[in-house]
């Protein structure tokens, strides 16, 4: 266990270092775009291992729910544990998140510690990073379109699309298969599990919210649309000229 505290400490501390660097060569920026860029890479990087360890290392999260820790799974989790000690710390002392989101923070870092504390599990927590982490870049994509002022174009629309779909496809679609295989699996302690119905619910908080700005954005461009139509809308006139 000592070997791994260290790593999640050694962790932490690279998180924290790239968001000193951030913060100096972005002095004109605010402390949120600084911590945004580490979240961004954060997401990229972890998005990149636990795909590569779900589908190609191993082993299947869907049917080997609750074996036995590997070597490549710890050093995921324990990148990403200190990752999320970090944000949890920055969100804690700049208020930024709401309740929801530290919620998610909290069972994310406690999961993470338990499942590397009993040394098995890590085959589906690591596959709920993947399907969580594959649309955090887009998420922070949204939110850099805007600060430039790009947010409003093609490139907008596009983030727009995949994070959504993303986010109801893996998240929401791929997260309940996996969380099926983990409660109906013998091996997962009760407490893991319960921990995994969580942080679907969570997830599922997520996608109302995800929802209620799809409704809201759809209805906008279709009064824009209609709106347009009326614009264009050929003018019936009889052929004299009105008097003014």
């Amino acid at each position: 266990m000592v070997p791994i505290v260290v790593e999640v400490t050694c962790s932490l501390v690279v998180w924290l270092f790239l968001y000193a660097c951030c913060c100096c060569c972005n002095k004109h920026r605010s402390y949120e775009w600084s911590c945004r860029l580490v979240t961004l890479l954060h997401g990229v990087i972890v998005t990149c291992l636990s795909g590569y360890v779900a589908f190609l290392d191993g082993p299947w999260p869907l049917t080997h729910a609750g074996s036995a820790n590997t070597s490549l799974q710890i050093h995921v989790l324990s990148l990403t544990l200190g990752y999320f000690i970090f944000d949890l710390g920055w969100c804690l002392y700049f208020k930024t998140e709401g309740d929801l989101m530290l919620f998610h923070h909290t069972l994310s870092i406690c999961g993470m510690i338990m499942v590397l504390g009993l040394g098995k599990s890590a085959t589906e927590v690591n596959a709920v990073v993947f399907v969580s982490e594959i649309t955090n870049p887009l998420l922070q994509a949204r939110w850099f379109l805007r600060e430039v002022g790009c947010y409003q174009s093609v490139l907008g629309e596009v983030v727009d699309f995949f994070f959504v779909f993303l986010f109801l496809v893996l998240r929401i679609g791929g997260g309940a298969f996996i969380m099926y295989a983990m409660v109906t699996s013998p091996e997962p302690i009760w407490l893991l599990k319960a921990g995994g119905l969580a942080m679907y619910v969570v997830s599922l908080g997520f996608m109302v919210e995800i929802c209620r700005f799809a409704r809201r954005k759809m209805l906008k461009k279709y009064r824009s649309w209609t709106g347009l139509r009326r614009m264009n809308a050929p003018v019936k006139t009889n052929g004299n000229l009105t008097a003014h």
